[in-house]
């Protein structure tokens, strides 16, 4: 009974793993294209509504960091590449491993500077203008979308130091494969 209990979670974590950050891209930018469509449609019939350009706006800044994690988990987010063009093998690695790290740090303190920028603002009570929210959770997209990267960032590493231990010199030969398990 433990047990089949146990894979349900262990299968309900690896479909969060899996899946995080393209249902909160996929839920957020349905409502960002919805309410941008409906206030289009509305203001041609002389109405507008007076929230839908700031909600759209937050959307865009949520999309944005939660965007920030699932390129990290694609691998696909911008770097500069220029020491991973000069280079190959197990060196290459290593400076993959040395940029993520870099990456890692920069995250974290953005969370850690984040969420203190998050609770004085939550603290102060200051609102948005026209739906009233606090403004706190707005600025919780940094936060939330360095943290998520940083877990991303720590998933990239250990898979990159699995490939520095196993890597294998003699596969390295052929120019065109670049790094080999």
């Amino acid at each position: 009974m433990v047990k089949k209990g146990r894979g349900i979670f262990v299968k309900a974590l690896k479909w969060l793993d899996e899946n995080t950050e393209k249902v909160l891209l996929f839920v957020i930018s349905t409502v960002m294209v919805t309410v941008t469509f409906l206030q289009v449609v509305f203001r041609l019939t002389g109405n507008s509504f007076t929230w839908s350009e700031e909600l759209a706006r937050y959307c865009f800044i949520w999309l944005v960091y939660i965007g920030i994690s699932y390129g990290v988990k694609m691998e696909k987010h911008i770097a500069i590449d220029i020491l991973f063009l000069m280079t190959k093998g197990r060196v290459k690695l290593f400076f993959q491993f040395f940029a993520n790290f870099i990456f890692l740090i920069f995250s974290l303190l953005v969370v850690f500077y984040g969420v203190e920028i998050t609770m004085l603002l939550l603290n102060f009570g200051q609102e948005s203008a026209a739906l009233h929210i606090p403004m706190g959770l707005v600025y919780l997209a940094t936060p939330v979308g360095f943290g998520l990267t940083s877990i991303r960032l720590i998933q990239v590493m250990v898979k990159e130091i699995k490939m520095i231990i196993n890597f294998k010199e003699d596969e390295d030969k052929d120019d065109t494969k670049t790094v080999s398990v």
